[in-house]
């Protein structure tokens, strides 16, 4: 496995960014990739509502997955290819991309996700470690859903974009859903896409799993 130092600088791998919000991404995902999604009701209330956001937008899910997440950087004037951006008529930004004075931290010191923040996603697999490097481009934070999606950047096996949103209905439930849309990122990951699937579903399902009561504080 080979961990980049940064990832400033660095373009996303697919151009249909912020597509995994998409309400008809089942049916009509950007071309060529394969859409998903899941979820899984993790009970009622606002306390569990405030709790799964809390644990999720720490990086909760994937830690609780089994994930390291490493390499864990803030957002930097160079990468601008994630939503939430205001430009002028030439294209330049018109707010600073990230006040890091703002940034918001856990109590064990771990940043808060936030739009344009990049990671290394360190997973296992049949013995070897795998890093897949993602960015922020988009984070929810609404009084009923919440939640953030990233890209994937170069050196990840797979392009495209995964989401992870807690959404409390109106009878009080909460359902943490799972989108994506992706595809082998090069030809010998082509090679190997039923396991590369296998491994996609298989993850997915520990994602779910890691925002069920007593499993999030």
């Amino acid at each position: 496995m080979t961990q980049r130092s940064t990832h400033v600088g660095e373009s996303l791998t697919y151009a249909a960014v912020g597509a995994s919000q998409a309400p008809d991404l089942l049916y009509y995902p950007p071309a060529g990739f394969r859409p998903t999604e899941d979820r899984i009701r993790l009970g009622s209330g606002i306390e569990r509502f405030e709790a799964a956001t809390a644990t999720l937008l720490s990086w909760g899910v994937q830690r609780g997955s089994g994930i390291e997440v490493t390499n864990v950087e803030l957002p930097s004037p160079t990468d601008t290819d994630y939503t939430g951006l205001i430009y002028d008529e030439t294209g330049k930004p018109l707010a600073p991309l990230h006040d890091e004075s703002e940034q918001a931290y856990t109590a064990d010191g771990t940043a808060r996700v936030c739009a344009g923040m990049s990671a290394d996603l360190v997973i296992k697999t049949f013995g070897l470690k795998i890093a897949a490097p993602v960015r922020v481009v988009l984070v929810i934070e609404e009084p009923n859903r919440a939640g953030f999606a990233y890209g994937t950047l170069p050196g990840h096996p797979e392009q495209g974009e995964e989401s992870f949103i807690v959404v409390r209905e109106p009878d009080d439930s909460v359902y943490f859903v799972v989108r994506s849309f992706s595809r082998a990122s090069t030809w010998w990951y082509r090679l190997g896409s039923p396991v590369l699937r296998f491994q996609q579903r298989a993850m997915t399902r520990r994602y779910l799993r890691a925002l069920l009561p007593g499993r999030t504080q």
